[in-house]
């Protein structure tokens, strides 16, 4: 990935979050038909050095394994107006771009075929998306013959994480008159994804 300094997050604890509050990516291999990719769902430990998923058995994706994978987590995006920049008024030497937030995860991915490991794993998925619901729902408040035939279908998937890139575009090379108008125009718009954005926006480069 393409990392201009002043793009880049060098704050290893700042990553980790990223990474485990989204919770999810785009795996991608590379196979003897070329690349291959899936959405995925994913718990990563603190450190990001695992990550841990599964698929379903179908997903042919996994028959990779072992190999080299990357693991494209998108955290935030929204596209930016030029119109927005009050400079745009000074002397119009302003262009349209996105920001966003994205980490790239590379490593070594491998298979967990077993039943105890795939057991914890969508255990802890579940646990740790549940956890925020006013009454959280829980693996065993499903039967047990249920759980195991859902169980039998996946397939569990470690990801050994070797390296990480993170990069937030997030206006960090526009004067602040620039990135305040920017933020305002995106609240405008009145969506989610705008205003997850205008957030990122107001925290990093206040930070800056």
């Amino acid at each position: 990935m393409f990392l201009p300094r002043h793009f880049t997050e060098p704050d290893a604890e700042a990553v980790s979050d990223l990474v485990r509050t989204t919770g999810f990516g785009h795996l991608v291999v590379a196979g003897p038909d070329g690349l291959a990719s899936t959405p995925l769902p994913f718990v990563a430990d603190d450190g990001l050095s695992s990550i841990r998923a599964h698929l379903a058995r179908p997903n042919d994706v996994w028959l990779h394994a072992p190999c080299d994978a990357l693991l494209v987590v998108p955290v935030s995006d929204a596209y930016i107006s030029p119109g927005w920049y009050p400079s745009k008024r000074v002397d119009g030497k302003v262009v349209p771009t996105w920001n966003y937030e994205v980490v790239h995860l590379h490593g070594r991915l491998v298979v967990h075929d077993d039943p105890d490991w795939i057991h914890g794993q969508i255990t802890e998925l579940t646990d740790h998306h549940e956890a925020a619901m006013p009454s959280p729902w829980a693996v065993t408040d499903a039967p047990d013959e249920f759980i195991e035939k859902l169980r039998r279908s996946i397939v569990g998937i470690e990801l050994d994480v070797t390296r990480i890139e993170a990069k937030r575009k997030l206006g960090q090379n526009k004067p602040d008159v620039d990135v305040a108008g920017a933020v305002d125009g995106l609240r405008r718009q009145g969506d989610h994804r705008s205003a997850a954005v205008a957030d990122r926006m107001e925290g990093r480069c206040a930070g800056s």
